[in-house]
């Protein structure tokens, strides 16, 4: 479900590479030679990219990237360029150390990648932070957000298909139980969310929308404006419809005035090799535009035709 297109036949790396260099050298730099290459390679490809350019002129790429370009454009291409495990880093050491109420990223990192990858973010951050991801986030986040995100962010949940069926249906009753009486940082609501299983967590979520009579979720907006129900929202559905909650980040991150490019450069930088063509659809569906046609009348320039391209338009 990926909008990635790449080359049928494998480019050569050397290519690549020398392209690249001849695109950040003379007296412009050449952006559509950058996008035509970076913004259609795979993450394998792009870290063969990476090694082999500081291999043959003894510079990261990124630096080269950072040198030549700025912007909204040098974001998209420097997280795009990244290891996924390193922009995941990245994105979390970001929003760990300017974290307010308001803000997803630590959830979206947390529960819309499996365990493995999870666990790659967190060894990449303890790689290029040399401290921990628990730590950092424990360091800056405060009361029933840091209960909540701290192991969040710690677990390595099992992702085989089985279910326990029995306990769905108790800590469905549960969760109701305390969520009635307004307990949303109890400790077995944290409990169940950042422990289960993905598809115990479903199993959990339908058997209450078939007790209770609808999802879980209508019951946690009794406060709009709470950001702790807010994020406990975004938990439960970047874990049951991802593609349906990236679809609303982007489409706020486009809609009213002003684009919020971060938040547009973050879904289509993750999502590209995972899922974003689900979204594309998802957002086709909500708002009757294609989501290229939205982010063209929204953005401008190299960005613009940096985002194009990781959202499919051939190179």
């Amino acid at each position: 479900m990926a909008t990635l297109k790449v080359p049928s036949n494998d480019p050569a790396l050397a290519d690549d590479c020398d392209n690249l260099r001849k695109a950040f050298q003379g007296w412009g730099t050449n952006e559509a030679l950058i996008i035509s290459i970076l913004g259609h390679r795979d993450a394998a490809q792009r870290r063969a990219i990476r090694k082999h350019y500081a291999d043959t002129y003894g510079e990261e790429l990124l630096r080269s990237i950072t040198d030549e370009i700025s912007g909204d454009f040098e974001r998209a291409v420097i997280l795009w360029t990244l290891d996924p495990a390193e922009r995941d880093a990245v994105l979390a050491n970001e929003t760990a150390k300017k974290w307010h109420p308001g803000n997803p990223v630590l959830v979206e990192i947390a529960c819309a990648r499996g365990s493995k990858q999870l666990f790659a973010a967190r060894q990449a951050y303890h790689d290029r932070f040399k401290r921990s991801l628990e730590e950092d986030v424990a360091a800056h986040v405060t009361g029933d957000f840091r209960k909540l995100l701290v192991p969040l962010v710690s677990s390595h949940r099992y992702e085989g298909p089985e279910v326990n069926t029995r306990l769905a249906h108790s800590e469905a009753k549960l969760l109701h139980e305390k969520i009635e009486h307004k307990a949303y940082g109890d400790d077995e609501v944290i409990r169940i969310l950042t422990t289960r299983s993905k598809a115990q967590l479903l199993a959990t979520f339908n058997n209450y929308n078939d007790t209770f009579g609808h999802p879980i979720t209508k019951d946690l907006k009794a406060d709009p404006k709470d950001e702790f129900l807010k994020t406990l929202r975004a938990v439960i559905r970047c874990f049951t419809c991802p593609d349906r909650y990236f679809e609303k980040v982007a489409r706020l991150a486009i809609a009213g005035n002003g684009t919020d490019e971060n938040s547009l450069t973050r879904v289509i930088t993750t999502r590209a090799e995972v899922d974003l063509k689900l979204i594309k659809e998802a957002y086709q569906k909500r708002n009757s535009v294609p989501l290229e046609k939205a982010v063209a009348g929204d953005t401008s320039g190299d960005y613009e035709s940096m985002l194009l391209a990781l959202l499919g338009k051939e190179g």
